[in-house]
């Protein structure tokens, strides 16, 4: 592949339907039917060219000799690297994504040129440098979805467990309540209620690593509802508030 010629057309490097047929494994006749089955989602210009009448006869004679022209055709589909791959994500195959991959590093990068001018040289740093910063924050901001979305360790969850024991004991201290188990259970309940409504989850074993700061601020803050303590106020198995 990295031996193949050069086709441009209006300073595109394009492959004929012939060519994309061979590189991806089915036939022309398979590359035409995608394209007429989908020509709505084919962009003029953008993902082909369709070359017709002088333009037709102008491109025949520039590339008469390389053999990608037939000399009876009527018209030609010439394809661009958006073209390309649109083809292969709907043959869907995986020697169509392979050498599409194959394509993209060697053919159709390949039309990368050097600037000739400092401007130019200048321009070209500043707009790769860019793009690499935009792809760099890219990777960092998957990095940091896929480590908010991991589970809490077994040291952070046994952590907040604790705090949620400590906060309890520090309500019960504070008001001087003298609980039995079944009220003491209800202050449990409470909490775990309440922190798993701030963070949107059914059980504290979902909680998540985006969850713990929310986690620890509602632990630290907590305060029995009202509907809780009155319940408790109900419970008189030997507990007096």
């Amino acid at each position: 592949m990295n031996e193949l010629p050069q086709i441009k057309f209006k300073n595109d490097l394009i492959l004929t339907t012939e060519q994309l047929a061979e590189f991806y494994g089915t036939t022309p006749r398979r590359i035409s039917e995608n394209f007429n089955y989908h020509a709505d989602k084919f962009i003029a210009g953008t993902h082909y060219y369709l070359l017709k009448g002088q333009e037709l006869r102008d491109f025949k004679e520039h590339y008469g000799n390389s053999g990608l022209v037939l000399k009876q055709i009527s018209h030609l589909y010439l394809w661009t690297r958006r073209g390309a791959s649109r083809h292969s994500k709907m043959l869907g195959t995986d020697r169509a994504w392979e050498m599409f991959d194959q394509l993209e590093e060697t053919y159709f990068r390949a039309t990368m040129q050097l600037p000739m001018t400092p401007e130019e040289k200048i321009r070209a740093l500043l707009e790769n440098g860019d793009a690499a910063n935009q792809k760099i924050k890219k990777i960092d901001r998957r990095v940091d979805q896929l480590e908010q979305n991991q589970t809490l360790s077994p040291g952070e969850y046994n952590w907040l467990s604790k705090r949620i024991g400590t906060a309890i004991k520090e309500y019960v201290d504070a008001h001087r309540l003298s609980l039995n188990k079944p009220q003491r259970s209800k202050l449990y309940q409470d909490i775990s209620r309440g922190l798993n409504e701030v963070t949107n989850v059914k059980t504290r074993s979902q909680l998540r690593k985006r969850d713990f700061d929310i986690a620890c601020e509602f632990i630290a803050n907590w305060m029995p509802s009202t509907a809780t303590l009155t319940i408790i106020k109900q419970l008189n198995g030997g507990g007096d508030q």
